[in-house]
């Protein structure tokens, strides 16, 4: 199994797809740049069914103007996370 991404590595993929839209006059067009990379990203890092989802959704995100402060890498390792935390596994006992 792959390795989960960090909170600290989507915080700063978040804050990338926040800082092309924080550049007066070039936000549009680097989200138009961005939005590929960062959904190619997404797919990769979180895998499955959910990263092709999340980096489907990801993409639209970055390319609607205004909503680029929507931390959509953090979200998705919050849901992955709290899914770890909420699932029960079963205990061998010896006897």
């Amino acid at each position: 199994m792959k390795k989960p991404p960090s909170l600290i590595f989507c915080i700063l993929m978040d804050i990338v797809g926040y800082a092309t839209y924080a550049i007066p006059f070039l936000g549009e067009i680097g989200d138009v740049l961005w939005a590929p990379i960062s959904s190619m990203i997404f797919m990769a890092s979180f895998g499955g069914w959910k990263g092709a989802l999340g980096g489907v959704g990801n993409f639209i995100e970055e390319l609607l103007p205004g909503t680029d402060f929507i931390p959509s890498f953090t979200i998705m390792w919050f849901i992955q996370n709290m899914q770890k935390k909420n699932t029960v596994t079963a205990v061998k006992t010896l006897r």
